[in-house]
Parts: C-alpha cells; structure tokens; sequence
C-alpha cells in the first residue's frame, strides 16, 4: 500500500494553530483527518478543498488547498513534501519490502523518505534491540538508494552511511552494531588528502574557493561518525594511529 506525500505549493495563511496550503499529492490518497510528518514535527489534515468544495480525499497527481494543524505549518517552504504517519506508525515489515526489490516499486515513497523512516526506527529508544538493529540495516539501505536518487557523490553517500553505521556501533557495540575497523577503513579511503596537507589548507580555509571549503566541511562531517568506532580499535595500530592524527586536524576545518 502506497504512503501519502503530499508537496507543499505554497502557504497561504498560518499561524500558532495551524494554517492553510495549496498542496500536490504525489503519493497514495490523502485523507481529512490523516496526521502527517514534517521532519520530527506533526500536523493534522483537518480539511481538504478541491474547486471550492470540501471532499474527503484527494489522490496522487491532484492538487487541493488543505487545512493543516499547528504551528509548524508557518515554517512549510515550497517544494516540502509531508508524509502520512499511520495510527501505529510505519511497520517495519513493509519498509524491508520496499527496500528488498530494485528501485523503486510503483508504490514506494521517495528515497529520502525511506530514510528518514529507518533512522528514525533505529533511534526509537522505546523498541526492542533486535528491532531497532533491522531498522539501522535498512537505514543503510535507504542511504544507497538515496544517493543513486539524488547522484551524490562517493563523499556524500560515505557521510550519510557512516552516520548510520558509527551510530549503531555506539549503540550496540562491535559485533551487532557492526565491525568499527571496516567502518574507519572505508571512510577514510574516501578522503583524498593526507591530515598535513589538510592542516595546511585549514590555516587559510577563508581565503580558499567556495568548492573547497565545501570539501574540506564534508571531510569533518564524515570524520565525526568515527568517534564511537575509535574506542574499540587498538592503540598504536596504523588504523588508530592515522585516525588519531585526523583528530587533531579536524576541529580546524571549516
């Protein structure tokens, strides 16, 4: 069963309780009543307008102007896409299907929603070990099939993994949360400069092209999901030794 996603067009009036929204939906069928995601924040449909006229639903490829609940609705921007949260949340069932077959099924929300549903079962404290473990596979998942989607590069898509993967090691630890040696291996095999020549153009990173400053913040964004591997390497090895020497250099990059 397909997900409603509804694509904000434009707000037209909001305020602390809510507001109302010309909006597109592009997946499933959206229903008055239906509580929706934005973010970490919720919001209620509590009307729906179609040619001046209130009807119950509206479907994907149709546009309404909707009444939402909240004050999260102030904050919506064109282009946001809200998803349907279900009574009982997501199953996790279904979201392994959906990630189980060659992207995408006809009826699957968009890859950024898949991940932002598998982290967030990852990080639900309130589930069972062994759940939130699944939830962190398909997190992984999701993180691939959202970097073919988006044609992010290799730096990105490492960014984006290693947050899942150093976070399930800090979690469960080594063995269940994953091996913290293959984690640090793979991520620094994605940087392209040695921590002394990064150090170098840290010194002077204000006067340095847009393009590489943005480089060299992607490089301590992806250094940073290192540290709940870290504990669990041995002191003096090679591996150690060179993430230890990026430690130093990474709280001077931009």
């Amino acid at each position: 069963m397909s997900i409603a996603e509804l694509q904000v067009y434009a707000v037209e009036a909001a305020d602390v309780t809510g507001g109302v929204c010309v909006v597109r939906c592009v997946g499933g069928v959206a229903r008055a009543g239906q509580v929706y995601a934005v973010g970490d924040e919720r919001t209620g449909l509590r009307r729906i307008e179609r040619y001046g006229r209130a009807v119950d639903s509206f479907d994907a490829g149709h546009v309404a102007k909707v009444h939402l609940s909240g004050p999260v609705v102030a904050l919506l921007a064109r282009g946001q896409v809200l998803t349907y949260v279900p009574p009982g949340g997501h199953a996790l069932a279904e979201v392994e299907a959906w990630l189980a077959t060659g992207p995408p099924l006809s009826d699957e929300p968009h890859p950024r929603t898949l991940r932002s549903l598998a982290v967030g079962g990852m990080q639900d404290a309130e589930l069972p070990d062994g759940m939130r473990l699944r939830w962190g596979r398909l997190a992984v998942a999701a993180a691939y099939r959202c970097a073919v989607a988006e044609g992010a590069s290799d730096l990105v898509r490492g960014i984006e993994l290693a947050f899942v993967r150093g976070y399930l090691i800090g979690e469960f630890g080594p063995g269940p949360g994953g091996d913290p040696a293959a984690l640090c291996r793979e991520v620094l095999a994605l940087i392209d400069l040695t921590p002394a020549e990064a150090a170098a153009q840290a010194r002077c990173w204000r006067d340095l092209p847009r393009a590489r400053i943005l480089h060299l913040r992607q490089i301590k964004n992806l250094l940073r999901w290192t540290d709940d591997a870290r504990p669990h390497l041995a002191d003096g090895g090679p591996l150690a030794e060179e993430l230890d020497a990026w430690s130093q250099v990474r709280t001077r990059l931009p």
